[in-house]
């Protein structure tokens, strides 16, 4: 088990930074300077790389290819997870798997639609300042994965007993990082996570904030002005084409 650990650790670490040397020098190539495609989440796929296939040559069907296998790997991916689902359900309420997995889907469907329909007709939706997929991968991936990690920790630690994760790796092969998992477990984990949920909360809401500030200065803004022309005190032309740059 260790093994298997120690290489999907290795080569989840390398794909990610080779999927980061390529996606971020194309941002800032392609991006041109904009700040909402520079803060762009998720979406940043969609947004930058059918620019650089574009760019190049037999680009669209090395697009083709590209969003094909994104399209397979988030698939498996929502099968496994919905794998946990599905046997819950059936757990909990004795239902065959058919109809469990026939629930699983069509609620899958349901929250899904939003996000895709946030690139289309409902672009103009906001959510924290964030469009659809955006806001869905900071509630998941920013908010409830921390908690989750959390409650996993408290749950391991307090509930079941550590004793119980350590048997299970000792019983397929020798754990020779046992000393580093404890402490990593005990004195790290739910100081970090919290770091991470605190600080993604704290950037999320302070951008927020700062959006708001700037929309309410503009508004207020256009009424000072909309007061000073209807008080006289600007009534020239030069003055009121200061009113349309806001």
């Amino acid at each position: 088990m260790e093994s298997s650990i120690r290489q999907v650790e290795c080569v989840d670490s390398l794909i990610a930074v080779m999927a980061g040397l390529m996606i971020i020098p194309a941002v800032f190539e392609f991006a041109g300077g904009a700040p909402e495609t520079l803060q762009a989440g998720p979406s940043l796929m969609f947004i930058t790389m059918p620019k650089v296939f574009m760019s190049m040559s037999m680009g669209r069907i090395v697009g083709i290819v590209f969003f094909a296998l994104v399209f397979l790997a988030a698939l498996t991916r929502a099968v496994s997870l919905m794998e946990s689902s599905v046997s819950t359900i059936c757990e909990l309420t004795k239902m065959k798997r058919r109809g469990s997995s026939i629930i699983m889907f069509l609620i899958i469907l349901l929250l899904g639609m939003p996000s895709s329909l946030g690139f289309g007709v409902w672009s103009h939706i906001k959510i924290l300042g964030q469009d659809i997929l955006d806001f869905f991968d900071f509630a998941t991936n920013s908010i409830m994965m921390p908690i989750a990690g959390i409650c996993t920790f408290i749950l391991v630690w307090k509930v079941c007993g550590i004793k119980v994760v350590t048997d299970e790796v000792e019983s397929s092969s020798k754990f020779k990082r046992k000393k580093v998992f404890l402490f990593t477990s005990k004195y790290l984990v739910i100081g970090f996570l919290s770091i991470i949920l605190l600080s993604y909360l704290h950037l999320t809401f302070s951008l927020y904030s700062t959006d708001l500030c700037e929309l309410y200065w503009k508004f207020t803004s256009k009424e000072r002005v909309v007061a000073q022309v209807t008080d006289g005190s600007i009534n020239n032309t030069g003055s009121l084409s200061n009113f349309s740059n806001y």
